[in-house]
């Protein structure tokens, strides 16, 4: 055990320096897979017309954040998706429901609207949908994809990916 005492600076030191490495660390991780700053031009990538293949999409849990903060006509939505390999996730927009993306497992790659080459995301990273973004996903490899989404639905009753 590290002495955090008068005595036991150099423990507050290495402690200190974990810290900021952890930290350089985890926004590094959360940085991964973003399109190069080369390659991002408005509306490259048109739309696809493409249907799920090879997917599952379970809704964990939802909130109706009108009832729970006041926030009018938006729903807070966690789900789970599930994409083997050669699973596609259809062409679909943020425009109104913005969401965040968590890879738990695998190597998934997306075609952004904005980016005109594709946009490998690994186990770890986080991919953050904004109104700008329109996409779809496909697993390129052989082995099963898992990640969480969290989205802020306008519609309830919509089902896109």
């Amino acid at each position: 055990m590290l002495p955090f005492n008068e005595k036991g600076r150099f423990g507050r030191y290495v402690l200190l320096a974990g810290v900021i490495a952890s930290a350089s660390f985890a926004v590094t991780a959360a940085q991964a897979g973003e399109c190069p700053a080369d390659q991002k031009k408005p509306g490259v990538r048109q739309p696809v017309d493409l249907k799920p293949v090879g997917v599952t999409d379970t809704v964990i849990a939802m909130i109706d954040v009108d009832k729970e903060q006041g926030i009018k006509d938006r729903t807070l939505r966690m789900r789970k998706l599930v994409v083997e390999p050669g699973g596609i996730v259809p062409w679909h927009s943020h425009g109104e429901r913005p969401a965040i993306i968590y890879i738990i497992e695998g190597e998934i790659n997306e075609y952004a609207s904005n980016c005109a080459v594709l946009i490998p995301h690994k186990a770890g990273d986080v991919v953050a949908e904004t109104k700008d973004i329109s996409h779809w996903w496909k697993n390129l490899g052989d082995k099963t994809v898992v990640l969480l989404s969290s989205d802020l639905l306008k519609d309830p009753a919509d089902h896109t990916m």
